[in-house]
Formats: structure tokens, sequence, C-alpha cells
């Protein structure tokens, strides 16, 4: 989906990125706009699905999700035959992100968990119940670097 964006629209889409919760006439001071035309522009924004929700950032650690894993998984049809098994693994609390990958491999999985054990319960319960799955493989990470969802918005 290719949406044109002009230089208030990236400078509306950078200022929000940094801070979700900055006020509209913040907004129109800073891309020098009278706030009428400026909320009209974050409606169109999330209307044509370039603003696609508003998110809170929160330590992992304060609510005791301290393990972060991600699992490799390969299925029996490989990817694109059959939707099940991302539909599946959407439902999985604990999963943050689903990716389709190319390789050995059909998808890579972004979890969440307490700990070890919580993580070996994930596994043993949700994760094996999933139809199709022929193997996985987990890799548990010892340390976070970087991590965000923040992208980099271009400058026209």
């Amino acid at each position: 989906m290719e949406v044109n964006l002009d230089d208030i629209d990236l400078k509306i889409l950078e200022l929000m990125q940094s801070n979700a919760r900055i006020s509209n006439a913040d907004l129109a001071r800073e891309v020098e706009m009278a706030p009428s035309a400026v909320l009209e522009r974050v409606k169109k924004l999330e209307q044509k699905k370039v603003i696609l929700q508003y998110n809170t950032a929160i330590n992992p650690a304060a609510v005791r999700q301290k393990l972060l894993a991600f699992i490799f998984i390969k299925a029996k049809e490989g990817i694109g035959v059959d939707n099940r098994i991302a539909e599946t693994l959407l439902k999985v609390p604990e999963v943050q992100e689903v990716h389709h990958i190319a390789g050995e491999d059909c998808f890579l999985v972004k979890i969440r968990t307490e700990d070890s054990a919580s993580l070996m319960a994930l596994m043993r319960g949700s994760i094996k119940n999933v139809p199709d799955i022929v193997s996985t493989k987990t890799t548990i990470v010892l340390e976070t670097v970087k991590e965000q969802q923040q992208l980099v918005i271009p400058k026209n």
C-alpha cells in the first residue's frame, strides 16, 4: 500500500511517533498550522491506515515478562498453503509477533514470558497443540541492547 505523504504529514508522524500523547495544539505549533487543519490531517492518516494505533511502551520486567524468546517454526505444508498455524499463534497471549519467513523455517515468532518454566509450559501447551507444526527451534535472549517499534521517518 503506497500512500503519498507530504513533508507536513511526515513531520506529524515523526512528532507523534516520539510522543503519542502530544496535544493537537503542540502538533499545530510544531508544523506551523492551525489546530483544526492538523486534526484533519491526523484523521486522514488514521483513515488511510498510516497511523495504525496508539501504544504505551511498558517495561516488560515491571509486569513480570522478563524472558524474551524467538521461536523458529517449520510447518508441514510450508508458508502460504494454509494460514491456520499463523491464525492459531495470533491467539496465544504471550505471542507478540508472528512473521512468515523465507528459508528452512516457515515462521519466526516473538514471545515474552515470565521465566524459562513459563516458556516451557507455553511450548508444551499452546505451541505443541498447533496443528501441522513439524519442528521448532527456540532462541532465548540473554540481553536486549536495542528494541524499538519506531520507524525511520523519511525526509522528502
